[in-house]
């Protein structure tokens, strides 16, 4: 299964929708294919410029690795060792906390991941949670 546009776009919305919702600082949102390929990418006004790096590598991290941000930041905290030689593997573009989060199928197979950055890493993580449930798409936080 690949991530269609529209489901990207749906994902991003009501990611962003659920910031506003809870007055979350301004969000910005990337949407990743199951090869760590950009699909969609929005950043709210008044978001940091530098905020789609950060989006980018929490999502990416968790594409590359198979394992969402939280189970990134637990293992960083376990063996950051591992978590330094990865990142110096994928050039620096891991960061492993919350808001990246890995989408399956209904099989358990990856088909991408959505990183979340601009508030709190938890925060950020509901944020991206309230998209994928919408797009009807499985979460791993």
């Amino acid at each position: 299964m690949t991530i269609p546009l529209t489901t990207a776009r749906t994902i991003i919305l009501k990611a962003l929708e659920k910031g506003r919702e809870l007055q979350l600082k301004p969000l910005s949102v990337v949407v990743l294919d199951a090869g760590g390929h950009v699909q969609a990418f929005e950043r709210e006004d008044g978001a940091a410029p530098g905020r789609f790096a950060i989006a980018h590598a929490k999502a990416y991290g968790s594409v590359m690795l198979g394992m969402a941000g939280t189970a990134q930041m637990a293992r960083a905290d376990a063996q950051a060792y591992f978590m330094t030689a990865v990142n110096g593997l994928f050039g620096g573009q891991v960061v492993p906390v919350p808001g990246g989060v890995l989408l399956r199928d209904t099989d358990g197979t990856v088909i991408g991941a959505v990183g979340v950055t601009g508030d709190s890493s938890d925060n950020d993580a509901i944020a991206a949670m309230a998209g994928i449930d919408a797009a009807g798409i499985i979460g791993e936080i």
